[in-house]
């Protein structure tokens, strides 16, 4: 993310969203009742009956809504704003919706920044000059390539093997494997450190397969032996935290850290709270170390409220995304949950 102007007398913010990462990031920015500012495309308006009943031609324009609802997934390229038109040449007052991909600029004005916003704005920059994780998750008859995004991992591939047998000649049908494996990873992979997982000993096999057809990519390899292959393979590489430095520094990795320790407390009823009335009397009486919530529910002006107090108490939050499974363990207790200073009777 590239902040391009700043304006605290105008409550305004312009930003380039660079990748899809980005893109997450600003629709967790963008709260219903912004005004949020883009070039877009909408159909030229006409003076004329006749024209306007032909096919009228679509025009570039810079146009300001006011915003009803933002749509991100996963699997698009761009970031759906919804809300009606207030400022433009032309359609004040109906409804538009403006389509932001990377690279585009987005204006955004607040009627007030909160702490939480500002710190979304500085993790995406900060995440922009950090390189992302590529996974490969890999067994005898499996393989799934993965890259660790802002908003959790994402799955680009599945290769599966010939289960083997009378019909199969092993060893050519393992190259033909690894081999298939690898020109898979060529259309993920950058120059990002590469994790190489999995049972057994295919993954050394692989990664020397890797270092004969992409040496560049040698020095960049890391093998990890996991219980598990698969997407449950790269969950438990997270949970464990023994890819060291690498993991240290993503999102992911500290949100499912944090999640965590916060079971390892509800496990041995220790000091934690979850559900909003009972993390809400934790924050009352000074109590919170860190504040979990999830994404979904930080626009909630209780939620509002709390991470303002923790703040001021001096205490930590995270916003933790519901796109990856700690978001997801996080939703079963309430979507807001805390570690806590001390245990509360």
């Amino acid at each position: 993310m590239r902040i391009l102007h700043q304006d605290a007398r105008s409550n305004e913010i312009k930003l380039m969203p660079q990748n899809i990462d980005d893109l997450w990031h600003l629709s967790n920015l963008i709260d219903g009742g912004d005004m949020v500012f883009a070039m877009t495309f909408r159909r030229k308006e006409e003076q004329s009956d006749k024209l306007r009943n032909e096919r009228m031609e679509k025009v570039r324009m810079r146009l300001g809504i006011r915003v009803e609802k933002v749509e991100f997934h996963e699997s698009d390229d761009r970031l759906r704003i919804l809300g009606r038109i207030e400022s433009g040449p032309q359609d004040v007052g109906e409804h538009h919706t403006l389509m932001v991909a990377a690279g585009d600029d987005v204006t955004i004005i607040k009627p007030v920044w909160r702490s939480h916003h500002f710190d979304r704005i500085k993790r995406a920059v900060a995440a922009a000059e950090k390189p992302s994780l590529v996974f490969v998750s890999v067994e005898d008859t499996e393989a799934v390539i993965a890259a660790a995004r802002e908003y959790g991992i994402k799955e680009h591939a599945t290769i599966t093997r010939n289960p083997g047998g009378k019909m199969y000649d092993a060893k050519p049908n393992e190259a033909e494997y690894l081999d298939e494996v690898v020109e898979k990873l060529r259309s993920v992979h950058r120059d990002e450190p590469l994790l190489i997982l999995g049972p057994g000993f295919v993954k050394e096999a692989l990664a020397r397969r890797i270092r004969e057809k992409i040496p560049e990519a040698a020095p960049l390899i890391s093998l990890h032996s996991t219980g598990q292959a698969g997407m449950a393979g790269i969950h438990e590489l997270m949970k464990k935290g023994v890819a060291g430095k690498l993991l240290d520094d993503t999102r992911v990795a500290h949100e499912t850290r944090l999640v965590e320790d916060l079971f390892t407390e509800i496990g041995r009823d220790g000091m934690f709270a979850y559900g909003e009335a009972s993390v809400a009397n934790a924050v009352a009486a000074g109590a919170v170390k860190v504040l979990l919530v999830l994404d979904t529910k930080v626009r909630t002006q209780s939620v509002e409220k709390m991470l303002r107090s923790v703040e001021e108490a001096r205490g930590e939050f995270a916003i933790v995304s519901s796109l990856h499974e700690a978001g997801r363990r996080l939703d079963s207790l309430g979507g807001v949950a805390a570690l806590l200073r001390y245990k509360m009777e």
